[in-house]
């Protein structure tokens, strides 16, 4: 059973850091396209950042700078680093799996993880 399984949930002071990990289980994240999404109390969830299985990764403009995305495919993980955060990147943070495999779609999603960034 395909899971997606995210650690790294805190509290941390404005200015911080924190990093969230999102690791697969019977899914090879290297082959997917990963996205980080979150998702503040009363507000849509948007996308945070993406990391394709090729090309380059994107941001939204507000972490732009801020946070970095990566993978360790040894360890069949993708990373959120999160520097200088600020009270609103406070939201409940999800990872994202997808690809289109011999044409049929697969869309994977993490629990979530909370991030909460207070003084």
């Amino acid at each position: 059973q395909v899971q997606l399984v995210e650690s790294g949930r805190g509290l941390v002071q404005p200015g911080g850091s924190l990093r969230l990990s999102c690791t697969g289980s019977d899914v090879i994240l290297s082959t997917y396209d990963i996205g980080w999404y979150r998702q503040a109390p009363g507000k849509q969830r948007e996308l945070v950042g993406t990391i394709p299985a090729s090309g380059t990764t994107s941001y939204l403009d507000s972490v732009k700078g801020r946070f970095t995305i990566s993978r360790d495919s040894a360890k069949n993980t993708v990373y959120l680093q999160m520097n200088s955060l600020k009270p609103e990147d406070t939201a409940a943070y999800y990872c994202n799996a997808q690809r289109i495999w011999f044409e049929i779609r697969e869309d994977y999603w993490g629990q979530g993880t909370q991030v909460t960034v207070s003084s």
